[in-house]
């Protein structure tokens, strides 16, 4: 496990260079820009990513929230309550994962609605030949045709989203070293901040392929903005009221006392 250790310290010290976390959702809209001006001209070539089929889209991306749930709400748990075990104190923090998945649920269900209000269903995926029978997405495709609407990138929105969610609730780590914890639930810990990492990067990676490959760029652009205001509103605005889940604690109490 020692190697294991090298990572999450090379990954804490990544994120506590205080540019990458300034940078880091901003990153997300450039990503977004540059993907849909490469599209537009058609300067990226084809590959195995430019398939909706590959793994990393089938088993991952369409499942993102679930993903982002699994390996966050034990690792919520185990660091938050290294700091306190007060069950106001977890049911507080433990509140974040239902504020943020109410968000991703009414944005993700907005984007539906759109789709659906400003959609028509075609009989043929030329657009030509338009089918007056259905007035909903589910029913045009239910009966093998193809629904156009204004359909905003459910993916840009939930790859970004997911990504600032984790960035936020996995401050915590930075803290923990000081934590006298044992040897099991430190390695549980270690081994979910790496997987919740690496699914980070993933979900960046798949970000950068949606923008390159997929969707109009306003449609991008769109689904991006949207993740970012849930990020702010929630992270920068709301969690810094007392009437809120309050943000991830970020200084253990034995380093608080080294600094008194």
């Amino acid at each position: 496990m020692a190697a294991v250790e090298v990572i999450v310290n090379n990954l804490v010290a990544l994120w506590r260079i205080p540019a990458v976390r300034q940078h880091f959702p901003w990153i997300f809209l450039l990503i977004s820009a540059v993907g849909s001006v490469l599209k537009e001209l058609q300067l990226v070539p084809q590959t195995y990513f430019s398939s909706s089929r590959n793994a990393l889209n089938v088993y991952f991306v369409k499942v993102s929230w679930g993903w982002t749930l699994l390996l966050l709400t034990p690792f919520l748990l185990l660091s938050n309550s290294s700091f306190s075990r007060s069950v106001s104190f977890l049911g507080r923090r433990l509140l974040s994962l239902a504020v943020a998945t109410a968000v991703w649920y009414i944005c993700t269900e907005t984007f539906f609605y759109i789709e659906d209000v400003t959609g028509s269903c075609f009989e043929t995926d030329t657009v030509t030949v338009v089918s007056m029978e259905f007035t909903s997405k589910a029913a045009c495709r239910r009966a093998g045709f193809h629904w156009y609407g204004y359909d905003i990138s459910g993916h840009s929105f939930i790859l970004a989203y997911s990504a600032l969610f984790i960035m936020e609730e996995t401050v915590p780590m930075a803290s923990l070293k000081a934590a006298s914890l044992s040897a099991l639930p430190r390695m549980v810990l270690n081994l979910l901040y790496v997987a919740l990492n690496l699914i980070m990067f993933m979900w960046v990676w798949m970000f950068a392929c949606t923008s390159v490959y997929f969707h109009d760029p306003s449609h991008k652009l769109l689904g991006t903005i949207c993740a970012l205001l849930g990020w702010y509103l929630t992270y920068r605005v709301w969690y810094l009221k007392p009437l809120s889940p309050g943000l991830p604690p970020q200084r253990h109490p034995k380093e608080q006392k080294q600094h008194a």
